[in-house]
């Protein structure tokens, strides 16, 4: 938490600082260079001004040229200086004439013919150059020399360029010291919430986040307390499933061991007498093993490390198998079955999952049917879907019970599901198999009595069968 504080902190230094680098030079440049421009055509103008009037002297002198600058009222200077074409000084504002000139940009001007303005911004001041060649009739006669030292227009900006300084140094502390509030305000909603985790963490899901705000921390906060409701809900199924697991499991186990007592301590019982009891010990272990098998069904579903392969499965042909199995226990319960089952019903799935999808449908509308009921099998090949009903006349589902059917140990009818056999897994499967492989399942009444179930799956298409 402390490294994401220095981070965003860092971050919002690091970019005041260029904000604030960038506000402290980009004005002042603009208008060094705007007062530079304005120099440079000022002096431009005036010095060709002045080179055109002593061009057209017959002769060039101290005096005829101080009477020039005079007729021009040129002045304001720090330095005027006239050259012949050699370089000689003919008139210096600032320094003495008939010696050979120092200033480059002087030759510059007499040699290549060319003005040449040099500008420079120091010592707080503006000093300014020019040199500009003079020409009569196509001919170099000479050069004008005029620098300027402008030291009121520097102070301006200096001055300028000090209060945004100050201005810089205040914004930048409080928006510093905005953005440290801002973090400490997000790193504490940030803490509620890690401790929030921290007590879901130790084991009470019943917490819930107090939510405030409507931005993305809020909405963290919302996903947190769903995802708690998840788990609350799934360690209480985990819960209810441990201890109704362990029940399924210790009723038969119970009664094997009193049957099995009841044969060691009585030695004189009768054959028959053992036979009964070794018969009802066999019955248990049966049903012990139905219950284990269908706990391992349903580990395997949910087990997300192993990989289902789906292949082309023939829904049809797994009804007709399972049908060859369960007719002996329908005639049994005095339970007829009719079947209307299309062609070309495949589906992406296991052969075998298909298979206990149906056959457990089909055990349990004959097992909780009436004598003389019917169970109609239907299997229909849809546009795009493979839809499987299973219809009987059986004692239903009350409406209140259909949003529990496919939870584990589930039973509507705690006495008479014993009685059938049933250890409430076989539902749930179903449900699960079902959902396996992108189908669904449905629950509704069966009218004027009984239930009807109804299986979807998406239909194969061509180039998942390779057909």
């Amino acid at each position: 938490m402390r490294s994401l504080r220095v981070q965003f902190i860092a971050f919002v230094t690091v970019l005041l600082v260029l904000l604030l680098v960038l506000l402290n030079t980009y004005p002042i440049i603009s208008s060094r260079d705007a007062v530079l421009e304005e120099k440079r055509s000022s002096l431009t103008g005036q010095a060709a001004v002045l080179s055109s009037s002593l061009s057209s002297l017959d002769r060039l002198n101290r005096e005829s040229i101080a009477e020039v600058l005079r007729f021009l009222d040129i002045g304001g200077f720090s330095r005027i200086l006239v050259t012949d074409d050699e370089g000689l000084v003919l008139y210096d504002s600032g320094g003495p004439t008939g010696v050979v000139t120092d200033i480059p940009d002087v030759y510059t001007a007499i040699t290549r013919s060319q003005t040449v303005f040099h500008p420079l911004f120091s010592d707080s001041a503006f000093s300014c150059g020019i040199a500009m060649p003079m020409s009569s009739q196509g001919a170099i006669t000479g050069a004008v020399y005029l620098c300027e030292h402008d030291a009121e227009r520097a102070e301006i900006i200096l001055s300028f360029q000090s209060r945004i300084r100050t201005l810089s140094v205040v914004i930048g502390s409080f928006a510093l010291l905005t953005a440290c509030l801002f973090m400490a305000l997000i790193m504490r909603r940030l803490r509620e919430l890690v401790l929030s985790m921290r007590v879901v963490a130790a084991g009470d899901y019943s917490y819930r986040h107090p939510i405030r705000g409507q931005d993305e921390i809020a909405e963290l906060g919302a996903e947190f307390n769903l995802l708690t409701e998840r788990l609350e809900s799934t360690e209480q199924q985990r819960r209810r499933f441990v201890s109704d697991a362990s029940h399924e499991l210790k009723t038969p186990l119970a009664s094997i061991r009193l049957l099995a007592d009841s044969i060691v301590q009585n030695e004189g019982m009768d054959p028959a007498t053992v036979r009964e009891f070794v018969t009802d010990i066999g019955n248990e272990a049966q049903r012990l093993q139905r219950t284990t098998e269908k706990l391992l069904s349903l580990s395997r579903l949910d087990d997300t490390t192993v990989k289902l392969t789906p292949e082309p499965v023939d829904v049809k042909q797994a009804a007709l198998d399972a049908l060859v199995f369960l007719r002996p226990l329908a005639k049994e319960r005095q339970v007829h079955i009719h079947s209307e089952l299309d062609e070309g019903c495949v589906v992406m799935a296991t052969q075998d999952h298909i298979f206990q999808i149906i056959f457990n449908l089909i055990e349990n509308a004959i097992k909780y049917n009436v004598p003389e009921g019917s169970v109609i099998l239907r299997l229909q090949a849809l546009e795009d879907t493979v839809q499987l009903s299973v219809e009987d006349t059986g004692i239903g589902i009350p409406e209140e019970d259909r949003p529990n059917i496919f939870s584990r140990f589930y039973r509507v009818d705690k006495a008479r599901s014993r009685e059938a056999g049933g250890s409430g897994l076989g539902l749930s499967i179903v449900h699960d198999a079902v959902l396996a492989y992108g189908g669904s399942i449905t629950v509704g009444q069966n009218k004027p009595q009984g239930s009807r179930f109804v299986v979807s799956f998406p239909l194969a298409t061509p180039e998942e069968t390779g057909i």
